[in-house]
């Protein structure tokens, strides 16, 4: 018998409350509490109707099971948002803040079949010439840069201070960024992900971008740029740009992400303390049940199809929530059992991320560094009142206040940079005028030849 008393019921706050409209993916009230979301979700079946911008349709998968059948089946599903139907009909609105994310680029992420193939394996041959050794250096370094901006306050806010701005700063590294076109990157970058002028934003990222490209045709360097450009792939200037574009600012989102939401779960459960050996765990947990992309992996069916019990239209947008398929009841089991990566964080199939060993590497080497420099770090503020970015796709905090015993910055020993040019002088950027000769990147390489 069916008792009413017992049906699920919208969160707080949410639209869906008696009007049977989509659940909206987006607002406060969403980032505020996702999994009260997903957990009322669920009661539509492996599979429920969302709203991931206003004007924006998409069916959600939240079951583990469904979604690793998903993103394995490139035969059915396809990655190629051109085949986006609601976009092709002229329903979502042009200046949609989700485009930036689903519009279609010449990049291994929007591709299928064998052009997928070919630039994937251009970036995978490449991503593992990258020597570990030197990859933590190079974190270290910049660890060590961004803790000397604030290690003698005893306040920071590990988001904006360290979390936000280390991944760049190692990513414009391995990519040989000189300093004037390092600067553009973090300029535009940052904008991307803020939402501060994003349409300038972008101009100068793939302005930058562009010129970076020309720079290491006629001087190649031991960089991610100069490796991928000599693949044998043989990537076209678009190709490269889109490539590069994924990689940099693709890559920095759920790194930054990671590595804020690790230190959070750190600095907000009593099991971590002392957590010199549990960085590991935290992560892991992390992944599991506060995955730093929380819904992606856009694919569309390549017909009319029927899939986990529905009706599917070709074309029509279907999205993967690892983090309900995460935290479903069917996945308890799997961690209890010990499989504590078999979570669907980094994705799965042709598509999975194919930079997650560095991902958990720079990860580690951040948290490490700085506990070992500020081990007595702690919340600054009640964790209730952190609040969380919106939006459907990340889960990322907007600040994370902490407090510290002060500590005197320490000089560590200059290694060589990957830019292999010196610095021009050190001034902030203004988000809207576009950055200055001498901006955060420059300042860095200047304090490295110092």
């Amino acid at each position: 018998m069916d008792d009413r008393s017992t049906a699920p019921v919208p969160p707080p706050g949410c639209p869906a409350h008696g009007s049977g409209a989509r659940v909206p993916l987006h607002g406060p009230e969403f980032a505020a509490d996702p999994q009260s979301y997903y957990d009322y979700l669920r009661h539509y079946g492996p599979t429920a109707p969302v709203e991931i911008a206003p004007g924006v349709d998409a069916t959600l998968v939240t079951d583990y099971a469904t979604a690793l059948q998903l993103l394995q089946d490139s035969g059915s599903f396809r990655k190629d948002s051109r085949r986006w139907r609601d976009l092709n009909e002229g329903r979502i609105p042009a200046d949609s803040p989700i485009l930036p994310v689903l519009a279609y680029r010449q990049n291994c992420m929007f591709t299928d079949g064998a052009e997928h193939l070919r630039l994937r394996q251009a970036v995978t041959d490449t991503l593992a010439r990258v020597d570990t050794r030197k990859l933590s250096q190079t974190t270290e370094r910049v660890a060590e840069y961004l803790i000397g901006q604030f290690s003698q306050r005893g306040s920071v806010d590990l988001l904006g201070d360290y979390a936000k701005q280390l991944p760049l700063f190692v990513f414009n590294e391995l990519f040989g960024c000189p300093a004037e076109i390092g600067d553009r990157v973090l300029f535009g970058a940052t904008g991307l992900f803020d939402g501060i002028n994003a349409e300038k934003a972008a101009e100068v990222m793939f302005g930058a971008i562009g010129e970076l490209i020309m720079l290491k045709r006629s001087r190649p360097g031991e960089d991610v740029t100069s490796w991928l450009m000599q693949h044998d792939s043989a990537l076209t200037n678009q190709e490269m740009v889109d490539q590069i574009a994924l990689l940099l600012v693709g890559g920095n989102e759920p790194l930054r992400n990671l590595i804020g939401n690790t230190l959070h779960r750190l600095l907000t459960h009593d099991a971590y303390a002392n957590a010199g050996g549990l960085i590991d765990d935290a992560i892991d947990d992390t992944l599991w049940e506060n995955p730093p992309m929380q819904n992606l992996g856009a694919h569309y069916p390549a017909s009319d199809m029927e899939f986990a019990g529905e009706k599917l239209r070709a074309g029509e947008l279907m999205l993967v929530s690892f983090a309900a398929a995460n935290t479903g009841p069917a996945l308890s089991t799997a961690r209890q059992a010990g499989s504590n990566r078999a979570h669907l964080a980094w994705s799965a199939g042709p598509h999975a991320c194919p930079s997650k060993e560095t991902a958990r590497q720079i990860t580690v080497t951040a948290i490490e560094h700085l506990l070992n420099r500020v081990p007595d770090v702690e919340l600054a503020v009640p964790e209730d009142i952190l609040t969380w970015r919106p939006g459907p796709f990340n889960r990322g905090l907007a600040s994370l206040p902490a407090r510290f015993t002060p500590v005197q910055p320490v000089r560590r020993p200059v290694i060589q940079n990957g830019a292999g040019e010196s610095a021009r002088r050190p001034q902030v950027a203004d988000a809207d005028q576009g950055p200055e000769r001498g901006g955060l990147w420059s300042s860095f390489l200047n304090w490295l030849a110092k």
